[in-house]
Order: C-alpha cells, then structure tokens, then sequence
C-alpha cells in the first residue's frame, strides 16, 4: 500500500486547513485509514482514524475541531482542521493499515503502511 498525503500549510490561529490521503494498493474490508502528527521533540501522537465501513476515531485534543472523511470509490481519506490552534502545528502523517483492532487504532506502531509527512504550522 502506498499513501500519498497532501494538504498541509501555513494558517493562522482559528482557521481552517483539508488533508489529503490517497492510498493504492491491497486496500480490505477492515482497512483503517488514519492520522498522526509529530511536532518538534515530542513523539509522534494519534489524531483521528477512520474504517472503510466508516467508523471513526479521534484524539480527545481535536474531538469537536477536526473531522476525519472517507471516500472509498478514491481510497482517500479526508482530515478537516477547523478552530486550529498554534499546538495543532506538527508533521502530519496519514497510516493505513487492513487488520487493526479497535483497540490498536490510536497506536502508531501497528500500522503496516506511512504516508509521506505534510507540515501544518498555525500561528498565533
């Protein structure tokens, strides 16, 4: 699987930034398509994830900001940033993976597959 994140930029306090992540490649039933960030010396955190059946997960920190979409018939996933805030800047990576359980979604090192990293730098 291959996955290619686009989307990031340079937005002020309280705006709103779309990311992109197209996938190709063996994509199953039970695919997570997901979202984490790094910001400069911290390690690497869960954002949000969806299942291809649509079910989706976020991170306590972005519930109520951020909404994570899906187009399957794309094999692209959607992360809408709104109310950003200037500890919302990071590294923006989307991870796929097709065997994960509930339980292993907010956990980088179960996903199989890594997009490139899109940075989002919001100032105050």
């Amino acid at each position: 699987v291959q996955l290619q994140a686009s989307g990031g930029g340079l937005v002020q306090a309280g705006g709103s930034l779309r990311l992109s992540c197209s996938a190709s490649g063996p994509i199953s039933s039970n695919n997570v398509l997901g979202w984490f960030r790094q910001a400069p010396g911290k390690d690497r955190e869960f954002v949000a994830a969806i299942r291809r059946s649509g079910a989706t997960y976020y991170a306590d920190s972005v519930k109520g900001r951020f909404a994570i979409s899906r187009d399957n018939a794309k094999n692209t996933a959607y992360l809408q940033m709104n109310s950003l805030k200037p500890v919302d800047t990071a590294v923006y990576y989307c991870a796929s993976d097709n065997r994960l359980i509930v339980s292993s979604i907010p956990h980088y090192e179960q996903y199989d597959y890594w997009g490139q990293g899109t940075l989002v730098t919001v100032s105050s």
